[in-house]
């Protein structure tokens, strides 16, 4: 492992493999959560699904304590955009939940987050919500394959979103990626949008977390009393993606995707690295 001068964490194909490790189990994590879900379940027992299979399974929740945070998982429902405290409250035929998780095998982080229509959805401007956030999510992990500079990343997401959805979709302002790896969140920012900053250059080695967040009508949001939950506060309902991706020599391997990410990368035409977790034959 190397630091680059912009104090980015640079990690070896070693150490690589062992985030991989990480991030399947977290793919494997949501998995099991989305067959969880259902009217009547309750963000708590998602909750507590999570975190019984991260330590059976020997890692740790990286979310569960940080900075204070209660809980194992993110779960944010309708207007909340990110950061919802898991509760008692049963979920309903139509709510879109996000689930924002992370965990820690061996010293080595991961994190991701998928948005799921509870049953039926409600309306098409909730699905076009969710699915328009997916697909910037992996427009800004292609941006990242022939990127020069980190902030190509952001600029993806922006202009995938504004074709797709033009003004009826709206990015959560002053919250993005980040990289990842001995710790959950570290340099560099990957905003979802143009910033004035081009950000570093990237590196093999480099490890992001890459995490759209959209919200249905102006992009308002106040921060609850709790100083977690964030809610959009203009009437529209809000959607959240998140993969960790290492860039190496051989290209993108996405950590917390089943496959690495190779599917979805050859729609886009682009070859993703060999999976580690693949075997000889990948």
């Amino acid at each position: 492992m190397s630091i680059l001068p912009e104090r980015v964490e640079l990690k070896t194909p070693e150490q690589i493999e062992i985030m991989r490790r990480s991030g399947h189990l977290l793919h494997r994590v949501h998995e099991m959560l989305e067959r969880s879900i259902r009217p009547g379940t309750t963000t708590a027992e998602l909750d507590r699904l999570a975190h019984e299979m991260i330590l059976d399974e020997g890692a740790t929740p990286n979310f569960l304590g940080y900075q204070g945070y209660p809980a194992t998982l993110c779960i944010s429902v309708n207007e909340v955009v990110v950061h919802g405290i898991p509760d008692d409250r049963a979920l309903q035929d139509g709510d879109i939940v996000s689930i924002d998780g992370g965990l820690i095998i061996d010293g080595w982080h991961s994190d991701a987050a998928r948005t799921h229509i509870v049953g039926s959805p409600r309306s098409v401007a909730d699905e076009g919500l969710v699915r328009i956030t997916r697909e910037a999510l992996w427009a800004g992990i292609a941006a990242l394959a022939t990127a020069q500079r980190v902030g190509e990343v952001g600029a993806a997401i922006e202009d995938y979103v504004e074709e797709e959805a033009g003004q009826s979709l709206s990015h959560l302002e002053g919250f993005g990626g980040h990289g990842i790896g001995t710790a959950m969140h570290q340099a560099p920012d990957v905003m979802n949008y143009r910033t004035r900053s081009r950000g570093p250059r990237v590196r093999p080695g480099m490890c992001l977390a890459i995490e759209p967040m959209l919200m249905q009508g102006q992009g308002n949001w106040e921060l609850e009393s709790d100083d977690w939950t964030v809610r959009a506060t203009a009437g529209g309902r809000a959607a959240h993606w998140e993969h960790s991706v290492a860039v190496t020599d051989d290209g993108l391997l996405v950590l917390t995707a089943g496959d690495g990410g190779a599917a979805e990368l050859a729609l886009r035409g682009l070859a993703g690295a060999p999976d580690p977790l693949a075997g000889p034959a990948a």
